[in-house]
C-alpha cells in the first residue's frame, strides 16, 4: 500500500517538467491524479496514460490558470471525473526571458502575463479547489516557484 492510496492530487502544469515528475511520484505512491496543462495537450497525454500504465485512475485537463472561470471548471472536472482532491500543487509557471542589461525589453504585457499565471493562477486555484478539499475533510497544498 502507498502513503496516498485513495487520495487525489490536482497538479497544474502537471504534464512536464517538475509537475510530470510529481505526478509520477504520486501515482507511485497510490494516488489518483489530475494534469492540468495550458498548452502540452501531447505532453499530458502521455503523463496520464503513463500513471494509467502505474494502475492510477489519471485525467488531463485543459486550463489556463490565469483565467478564473477556467480554473473553476478545472477544479470541477477533477471532482466529476475522480471523486475529490486531497493534494493541489500550484506548479504552473511561466516567464519571458531577457538580458539583464535589457530589462526594457520585457514589456508591460510580458509582466502581465508572468504574474496572471504565477501569482494570479496562484491564488485563483487554491480558492477554488479549498472549498471542495474542505468537502472531504480537508488536505495539502504544494506551491512551486
Amino acid at each position: 500500500m502507498g502513503q496516498l492510496d485513495g487520495k487525489v492530487a490536482l497538479i497544474t502544469g502537471g504534464g512536464t517538467g517538475i509537475g510530470r515528475a510529481t505526478a509520477l511520484k504520486f501515482a507511485e505512491d497510490g494516488a489518483d491524479v489530475a494534469v492540468n496543462y495550458s498548452r502540452s495537450k501531447e505532453d499530458a497525454d502521455k503523463t496520464v496514460a503513463d500513471l494509467q500504465a502505474l494502475g492510477r485512475k489519471a485525467v488531463a485537463i485543459q486550463a489556463d490558470v490565469s483565467d478564473e472561470s477556467s480554473v473553476i471548471r478545472m477544479v470541477d472536472e477533477t471532482v466529476s471525473t475522480l471523486g475529490r482532491i486531497d493534494i493541489l500543487v500550484n506548479n504552473a509557471g511561466t516567464t519571458r526571458m531577457v538580458p539583464l542589461d535589457d530589462l526594457d525589453g520585457l514589456t508591460d504585457d510580458d509582466w502581465n502575463h508572468i504574474l496572471s499565471v504565477n501569482v494570479k493562477g496562484t491564488f485563483y486555484v487554491c480558492r477554488a479547489a479549498i472549498p471542495r478539499m474542505k468537502e472531504t475533510g480537508g488536505g495539502r497544498i504544494v506551491n512551486v516557484a
